[in-house]
């Protein structure tokens, strides 16, 4: 995890001796390189969820081909998702049926910032289609899986219709807004759906909401 972005890298291999792939390459990369020399794998590739700077920044110095669709390498398997919203490019990695990389858009009890409609679209639609036992590795912090997210990420509930919206006046960047969904952050700050006088709707950092 890189210490300031809080971002996650992986590396994927098929069995030790054989081939492997990073996904991500923001975080420090000597941890992921000594598990490869301890396998005794090859990485062949790199998977990008999407292009922010806190998930390439090591890319140049692999020198490996950057994948964004879906790929076979060795006995992994990789279905490509698109999910936007965080960002146009955003996709999640689902290897050999059991595991989804899901960059910035679904995290641990909370969902990436973006257009919350694409995001509600990218987590209900298509995230959480997957079988609930998938292991879910976030592009930031804390791994989970599909099920837990299902029953317990406040903002899944609400658009299960399983919890109300909130209702509580808040004040966002000095702008009167209702606080729809508050949820805990992979950085500690908490993540806001808000809705503001005029109507619209945004998903907003917990540092940007002011109560009471």
């Amino acid at each position: 995890m890189h210490p300031g972005y809080l971002s996650n890298a992986y590396l994927v291999a098929d069995e030790e001796g054989g081939v492997a792939l990073y996904v991500d390459s923001g975080a420090p990369l000597e941890p992921l390189q000594r598990a490869a020399n301890d396998w005794s794998v090859q990485p062949e590739l790199i998977l990008r969820t999407h292009a922010h700077a806190d998930h390439v920044e090591h890319e140049g110095e692999l020198g490996l081909p950057v994948k964004t669709d879906g790929v076979e390498v060795g006995g992994l398997r990789v279905e490509a998702l698109p999910t936007p919203g965080h960002s146009d490019d955003m996709v999640a990695f689902v290897v050999n049926g059991e595991a989804v990389f899901t960059g910035d858009t679904l995290f641990k009890d909370s969902v990436g910032g973006g257009n919350l409609e694409q995001v509600r679209r990218s987590v209900m639609d298509v995230l959480m289609k997957l079988p609930p036992e998938t292991r879910v590795l976030p592009g930031h912090t804390d791994e989970t899986t599909i099920g837990r997210e299902w029953e317990e990420n406040p903002f899944v509930r609400v658009w299960r219709g399983v919890e109300p919206e909130g209702s509580d006046s808040v004040r966002v960047s000095g702008e009167e807004a209702t606080l729809i969904v508050w949820s805990p952050d992979y950085d500690g700050g908490g993540k806001a759906w808000v809705r503001f006088a005029d109507g619209r709707d945004a998903i907003v950092g917990g540092s940007r909401v002011q109560r009471g």
